[in-house]
């Protein structure tokens, strides 16, 4: 039978409740997401707090090396030669004043740090050291034969606990024309026992040097003083 209208099939089946979607409202649906969400199983593969500080660090190094390239004459490459040259000029400073270190104290702390050994037997340590290339030892024992000749001349007096610095002024009193070359004999010695320097075969010569000018240079010997008149 056809309908009033003349038209067959057109009638339409009256929605039922399981047809009827279901109508959330915002708030409800996003809450229901950050909930599952929040699951742990979601953010096993989520990079680190510290991850994404680094991240972050070098997208921003990134740009910071983007603008300085653009800034730099000759874009890139410009930039790094730049930087090979900031870089030689650190190794060059490096390599000429050693590893920084703070101030060197030579307050409290002796010369001679082992028991009581001759001139003759330092120089022999200092000759071995030096023919293995060890310039830091070499110069120290060196220093340590300076003093320990300069005692037994009795040119100082021998005195535990002496430093380089308290010898060197000593003996420049009585061997004023070697004054300077021991002060800066001292400082070497200081250098490279406390202040992390590195000696070099040039240091070496230099003490070995003064040395033997010490050996053959005779003391000025101070002009006693007038008696008073009777």
């Amino acid at each position: 039978m056809t309908a009033a209208g003349g038209t067959t099939g057109l009638l339409t089946k009256a929605p039922s409740e399981a047809d009827v979607p279901v109508d959330l409202s915002r708030v409800p649906a996003r809450e229901a997401a950050e909930r599952e969400l929040s699951d742990p199983a979601y953010h096993q593969n989520d990079p680190s707090l510290l991850q994404r500080g680094l991240d972050r660090f070098w997208e921003w190094l990134g740009d910071l090396l983007d603008k300085a390239s653009g800034a730099a004459p000759g874009g890139v490459l410009g930039l790094v030669v730049v930087a090979l040259v900031v870089l030689a000029l650190v190794g060059a400073l490096w390599w000429r004043l050693g590893t920084p270190r703070r101030t060197p104290t030579t307050s409290g702390v002796t010369l001679f740090e082992d028991g009581p050994r001759t001139a003759a037997e330092h120089r022999a340590s200092a000759a071995r050291h030096a023919s293995a290339g060890h310039w830091n030892q070499a110069v120290q024992e060196r220093m340590r034969a300076v003093v320990r000749s300069l005692e037994e001349r009795t040119l100082i007096d021998p005195r535990p606990g002496r430093t380089a610095d308290e010898a060197a002024a000593e003996a420049g009193r009585s061997l004023p024309s070697h004054a300077d070359a021991l002060r800066l004999a001292a400082r070497a010695f200081d250098d490279v026992t406390y202040g992390g320097r590195h000696a070099d075969e040039a240091a070496y010569v230099r003490l070995t040097e003064l040395d033997t000018a010490l050996e053959r240079t005779r003391p000025v010997l101070e002009p006693a003083s007038p008696e008073p008149a009777a």
